[in-house]
């Protein structure tokens, strides 16, 4: 992977982080300001679920942001775009497509079919 590549998918991951930031914000305003009583049992547990359902997307998108700040750091130290497992160059296409991988295709379809396995277990 050349300079220019590498120099790509960090502004890549770093945007994808600030929006994720972002969204987390607006989500903590959102929250805040809906902290109104409802009199109706119905409109309470709708809004308590919805509130449950962001802050699960949250949770997600908080654990997102550490696998982006592992893929950075994996840029800075060299070893970004290089599969964990083979030691082979992960494809610039799936790189693109989900900058955080840190397997190749093949490794990872090794991956999923061990787990298919072991969870018909």
């Amino acid at each position: 992977m050349n300079e220019q590549q590498r120099r790509y998918f960090k502004t890549k991951l770093m945007s994808w982080k600030d929006e994720i930031i972002r969204q987390t914000r607006e989500t903590i305003v959102g929250l805040n300001s809906e902290s109104s009583q409802h009199a109706d049992l119905a409109d309470r547990a709708t809004s308590e679920t919805d509130r449950a359902l962001e802050l699960r997307a949250r949770d997600r998108q908080r654990k997102l942001v550490s696998k982006i700040n592992a893929a950075l750091a994996r840029i800075e130290d060299g070893s970004y775009g290089y599969c964990e497992e083979t030691g082979e160059p992960i494809s610039l296409r799936r790189l693109d497509a989900r900058p955080i991988a840190t397997l190749s295709i093949e490794a990872q379809e090794r991956h999923e079919r061990r787990e298919r396995v072991y969870r018909d277990d």
